[in-house]
């Protein structure tokens, strides 16, 4: 059998780090066996003998524009079921005009009420592997007000407490959802702002096993 192979594509916006928080999963998949190979260009979606080898592909672009035969690419290949799973606005503020895109992901950033603030993530499905043995932990990030799918499955919540929008307060917003796009595997967590954020132990083992289940490599209990 071929080695289990990850696509990890990186740019747009560097105040999110793309590159930093790339470096940090990469070894983490490297360990997990998955061969990396990292982009910075969406070209890489282009390539159709490329796509069709991988496990898994990690997005990692914030807002910028995605070309329509790239988008195709991509989409394409986590219908066939290469999975695919991100962090933050990496993943899910990429593309605003690409409503496909948004759909296969799961949800769409609108917002960050407070800016970097302190809140607590709720686990909401501690069955769950991707969750399982981890309670309910504060962050030091900006908390993600969302537009989702409601067929998302949900891992873990924020309830908002927003000064600035005083009218979202008490709104139970997903962080961490799983789905099905055609054959392929999608994983999000809006974690992730900067790369700091992936040391708190929570943040960052949530987004590994996350990505594992992803490539279906996820770990037995």
């Amino acid at each position: 059998m071929p080695e289990a192979r990850a696509l990890m594509v990186y740019g747009g916006w560097n105040g999110h780090q793309p590159k930093e928080c790339v470096d940090i999963f990469a070894p983490l998949l490297q360990e997990a066996g998955l061969e990396v190979i990292l982009s910075d260009t969406m070209d890489s979606y282009l390539d159709a003998d490329l796509m069709g080898s991988l496990s898994l592909v990690v997005p990692c672009w914030t807002m910028g524009t995605i070309e329509g035969e790239q988008e195709r690419g991509l989409l394409q290949a986590v219908e066939g079921g290469v999975g695919l799973g991100g962090w933050h606005g990496g993943m899910c503020d990429a593309f605003r005009n690409h409503c496909n895109y948004q759909m296969m992901t799961g949800g769409q950033f609108v917002g960050h009420p407070d800016g970097v603030k302190d809140y607590t993530v709720d686990i909401a499905a501690p069955d769950d592997p991707v969750v399982r043995g981890m309670d309910d932990f504060r962050m030091h990030s900006e908390q993600y007000y969302m537009h989702v799918d409601p067929g998302n499955e949900v891992l873990a919540t924020t309830t908002f407490d927003a000064r600035s929008a005083p009218w979202v307060s008490g709104t139970v917003m997903p962080v961490v959802w799983k789905r099905i796009w055609g054959e392929g595997r999608v994983f999000f967590s809006s974690l992730g702002h900067v790369a700091a954020d992936f040391e708190v132990p929570e943040a960052r083992e949530i987004q590994r096993r996350g990505l594992l289940w992803a490539a279906r490599m996820e770990e037995e209990a």
